[in-house]
């Protein structure tokens, strides 16, 4: 098949793009560099140094004789995406171009602002140039486990059967999302779901869980096909941000008491997840959905698994949390569509993060330790960009330390110490 990854120089739209072009498809990227660009906007990096996009794609074609065609420009320049699609004609294309990191939606007004507008008026001009030029275009779209929020009833693969006063209806699940990027995740399913209904479209929305690792078997090829190692606050995801932080000898850091459930997924299972969905593609005027995560952990479970399996001293540490969710809540999701159609996941394990504490002792020196912690306020907006990251309280009083794995009281650690 012809497949556009839109996003392809990201952390898994690079990956996702050498998996399809590995498993025999015709594959074409589409990328602005914005997320190079929040790298200098906010003095942060890649753990493991990045190649550009032009040396990737030309050490994936000397290791492997396949070609990449590449596209430079912006999704919410519809001119663009239009005569891409319309040169590339693909049969499917996969959205992973859009503004990722809930802490950067809620920095400021700008960003909250730029991320509606980058995420939802992107996705837009795409419908429209698949409405236009070629309806029977399969798009997939990565959206987010935290549209759904964490209600008090399970959480179904998008829809949801309802009962009201004797009549019964099958509507798309209630959203409850937790920042401005969460909130645009929800407006581009709607849009989506409506131009399936209006246009007849197909289309297959992933809600992801939080992915974890670094390397694929594609990236681990050759040094310059290397994806990124986000362990900041803004974007560093937990597991990975917290492997950062035990090789660097820092408290793995838990907001709050750490009892909020995530879904997570290996990185592995994602690029996986996209070859299934895009040669499985959904009927004309379908919108399905599947939860595209394998297990769910509290943020206290994985640190004690990280702290666990690292062979050195381990703190934990818990911070004041800076984002406004509920620190214990249920949390019981279906996801099995995918697994149906033969994914065969990877679960967190001491292998992986043996590998992850390796790569990040190789790359350690590149680490920026002022990162890790929280940058923004969720509960204070501010109308204007900050120069200072803005208090998020103390830590919490009785802090709590596990080391090598053994969870005691110390209550000395939380003694003068205070958030960023």
């Amino acid at each position: 098949m012809k497949v556009l990854v839109l996003g392809g120089d990201g952390y898994l739209g690079w990956p996702s793009a050498l998996h399809l072009s590995r498993c025999g498809h015709q594959v074409g990227i589409v990328d602005n560099f914005a997320r190079r660009g929040y790298d200098d906007e906010l003095g942060i990096a890649s753990l493991v140094p990045l190649a550009s996009l032009g040396t990737r794609v030309a050490a994936w074609q000397e290791v492997t004789g396949l070609p990449l065609d590449v596209y430079e420009g912006d999704l919410t320049e519809a001119g663009f995406i239009h005569r891409v699609v319309r040169q590339f004609r693909p049969e499917a294309v996969v959205h992973f171009a859009e503004q990722r990191a809930a802490p950067y939606s809620m920095i400021d007004r700008e960003h909250a602002v730029y991320t509606q507008v980058n995420n939802v008026v992107g996705t837009l001009n795409l419908l429209y140039a698949i409405g236009e030029l070629d309806r029977d275009i399969h798009l997939v779209k990565l959206g987010t486990m935290g549209e759904y929020g964490t209600p008090n009833i399970d959480i179904e693969e998008g829809w949801l059967e309802v009962e009201h006063k004797g009549r019964t209806d099958r509507v798309l699940y209630p959203k409850r999302p937790g920042s401005f990027y969460h909130l645009s995740k929800v407006h581009d399913s709607h849009n989506i779901e409506f131009a399936c209904r209006a246009w007849g479209l197909r289309a297959t929305d992933l809600n992801q869980g939080i992915v974890y690792g670094q390397q694929t078997p594609d990236t681990a090829l050759d040094a310059r096909l290397a994806t990124r190692f986000d362990y900041d606050s803004l974007f560093g995801t937990v597991v990975n941000r917290f492997v950062v932080q035990a090789v660097l000898g820092l408290p793995l850091t838990v907001y709050g008491g750490g009892g909020q459930t995530r879904g997570l997924i290996d990185i592995r299972d994602t690029v996986e997840c996209i070859r299934l969905s895009v040669e499985n593609p959904a009927r004309a005027g379908e919108f399905r959905v599947f939860n595209q995560m394998t297990q769910s952990m509290s943020v206290l479970d994985i640190a004690r698994t990280v702290a666990e399996a690292y062979p050195g001293e381990v703190d934990i540490e818990f911070l004041a949390n800076p984002r406004v969710e509920a620190d214990q809540h249920y949390y019981r999701v279906q996801h099995s569509r995918l697994t149906e159609l033969g994914l065969v996941p990877h679960l967190l394990s001491e292998t992986l993060l043996t590998s992850l504490f390796d790569i990040a002792r190789e790359h350690a020196g590149r680490a920026l330790a002022d990162t890790v912690l929280p940058q923004t306020d969720w509960r204070a907006p501010s109308a204007a960009a900050r120069t200072t990251p803005p208090p998020v309280g103390p830590i919490l009083p009785q802090a709590r330390t596990v080391r090598q794995g053994r969870l005691t009281q110390d209550t000395s650690t939380a003694a003068g110490r205070g958030a960023p």
